[in-house]
């Protein structure tokens, strides 16, 4: 079959060129699927290399990477040598000399990225940082239009990369929360542009793996699992509810590991959807775009944080100086503080009557899922996952209010629909004999519950200390018989806990840290590995200062060189974090 190509002559720019060369590319690749393939150039007795295809992802939850990992399958079907790595894993020199390269990348928090991929953007983002003119890129970024900084991790990467000089051969795509089908367009974009500038062949020899082929169960697929244990956990007198769940797994076939996270797809509050359709005057059977409206506010939309794009509605037609005020100001922290406590229903009472129901429905968010990290190891449990989560309650203006998921699963879920979502980089080390040191306050002590339920079935000699605290010790105290079994048995070696409501001075699990630095950094030293779990904004931050801390005054090292400590942690994958 002969290839369609441009003449040298042709009147078209090098970006009209590209994408036309592009399209024939692919359209060859899929007529080829029906014609044998010649058999490959062979230079003297051996067949011509593979053109190299590197495809590095940033990820805190796994969704970067599993896409890394697609992009991977339908490389190698059209002729790639592909490699995937995590931007925490190759050095600036090192991709200073590839040559294609395509970067798959989330945002963490609000702008901030990835824990893998910061080591590298600091490098990267230098001012001794190397050209790149040698280096063809591609960036798919994945996001949520939730936040502020929606996608700023991979505008960043795109931006350097272009002003260090490289060659972006496929335009970036940032993806919102439904991310599938534009990750797999522009997967396909990319390959149809790289494979007539690399030498690949362009014939697919089988179609590329889908997620569900790899995971079986997915957010679009999920499983559907009896919720077998609903138990509180937390005592009376504590301002929390901490509850433990089990989901039977039952013929599923999900396998999974300590440190992976499982995702919930909830459902939202009847009572909250039937004030919704009371404020519109019509009933939750109402049909709108096909589609009863109590299945669209019950299961298909989110109802409880209302979206960017209702509140811009809303203002634009209210007259509502207040709400004015916060959106047009700009001041991120002004407008949280305005909507803290509300809901889409305080927003549409603003409204008032200006607001069809079709129209609020076009205004919605799909409902998310919710991920949680699994409290239970595998070797322990294998038809069975644990979940440690606290339910979020509170009233306002005469409602009671609650969070979408953890109040689902505590009143409403003997059912729930599942799927895994895997976590490579937090893992029980795979040497049974180095230290392992884990922070995890509150429902933060989740994974690790895991991690000690692995190292026990697993015989492993490695030495284990925990720092666990919460307000009051008299109510918060989970699991407080296994950790004290455990203590007695000798497989937790030091249990440090915080328990920050009990004295006149508030103590927290970095107080602990400090107090005892030189054994910490001790256990460093012997090749250590160390892991916090919880919440992002204060706890992990404070943590990570209480760390350089430790490892400046007791290596005896300056600010830089502790930094540097750290870092060389991170780079090992010994120091990991799960943090939401």
């Amino acid at each position: 079959m002969k290839i369609a190509y441009i003449p040298e002559d042709a009147p078209f720019s090098g970006d009209q060129r590209a994408w036309i060369s592009g399209f024939l590319a692919g359209l060859h690749s899929r007529l080829a699927i029906n014609v044998a393939a010649p058999p490959p150039v062979v230079v003297g007795d051996q067949p011509a290399s593979l053109p190299q295809l590197r495809i590095l992802y940033g990820t805190q939850t796994g969704n970067a990477e599993g896409v890394a990992n697609d992009a991977a399958a339908a490389a190698k079907s059209q002729g790639f040598d592909v490699k995937v790595s995590g931007l925490d894993e190759i050095e600036l020199g090192e991709f200073a000399g590839l040559k294609f390269v395509l970067i798959v990348t989330s945002t963490y928090g609000e702008g901030e990225m990835p824990d893998n991929a910061e080591l590298f953007w600091e490098a990267l983002s230098a001012s001794t940082a190397p050209r790149l003119e040698g280096v063809s890129f591609g960036v798919l970024a994945l996001g949520d239009t939730g936040y502020d900084g929606f996608c700023q991790a991979g505008k960043l990467f795109d931006m350097r990369l272009e002003q260090l000089g490289a060659t972006r051969v496929v335009p970036r795509t940032d993806c919102d929360v439904d991310y599938e089908a534009q990750a797999a367009d522009w997967i396909q974009s990319a390959l149809m542009a790289l494979v007539p500038t690399s030498g690949a062949s362009g014939r697919p020899s089988a179609p590329p793996p889908s997620t569900v082929a790899r995971s079986g169960w997915t957010r679009k697929n999920p499983f559907v699992a009896g919720v077998a244990v609903n138990r509180l956990l937390s005592g009376p007198g504590s301002d929390k509810e901490i509850r433990h769940y089990e989901f039977a797994l039952a013929d599923s076939g999900i396998e999974y590991e300590a440190g992976d996270a499982l995702a919930v797809l909830p459902q939202n509050n009847p009572a909250l959807v039937q004030a919704i359709a009371e404020h519109f005057r019509v009933s939750v059977d109402t049909m709108v775009a096909g589609e009863p409206l109590s299945e669209l506010l019950g299961n298909r939309y989110e109802i409880s944080s209302p979206s960017k794009d209702l509140l811009g509605e809303v203002e634009s037609r209210a007259e509502n100086e207040e709400l004015s005020h916060v959106l047009r100001g700009g001041v991120k922290e002004r407008l949280d503080r305005w909507l803290w406590g509300k809901d889409i229903l305080d927003v549409l009472r603003i409204a008032g009557d200006d607001l069809s129901v079709e129209e609020f429905v076009g205004l919605l968010k799909p409902l998310q899922h919710r991920a949680y990290s699994i409290s239970s190891s595998a070797l322990a449990h294998p038809d069975r996952i644990h979940l440690t989560v606290a339910s979020v309650r509170y009233e306002m203006g005469g409602r009671m209010r609650g969070g979408v998921c953890s109040t689902f699963l505590a009143d409403r879920s003997e059912t729930a629909k599942i799927f895994l979502q895997p976590n490579k980089s937090f893992r029980v080390p795979a040497d049974n004999d180095v230290p392992m040191i884990m922070v995890g306050p509150g429902t933060g002590i989740a994974p690790f519950r895991a991690f000690l339920q692995e190292r026990e079935k697993r015989g492993a000699g490695g030495r284990n200390w925990l720092f666990f605290g919460d307000q009051h010790r008299a109510d918060d105290y989970v699991y407080e018989d296994e950790l004290t079994a455990w203590q007695a048995s000798g497989l937790l070696d030091r249990l440090d806990l915080a328990f920050s409501r009990d004295q006149r001075e508030k103590v927290y699990v970095q107080h602990r840290m400090r107090e005892n630095g030189k054994e910490l950094f001790g256990w460093l030293q012997d090749g250590g590995h160390f892991y916090v779990c919880g919440d992002a904004l204060r706890m992990a931050k404070d943590v990570d200062q209480a760390l350089h801390d430790v490892v400046a005054e007791h290596g005896g090292l300056d600010h830089d060189a502790a930094t540097d400590y750290v870092n060389e942690l991170k780079r090992e994958k010994r120091y990991v974090r799960d943090v939401y």
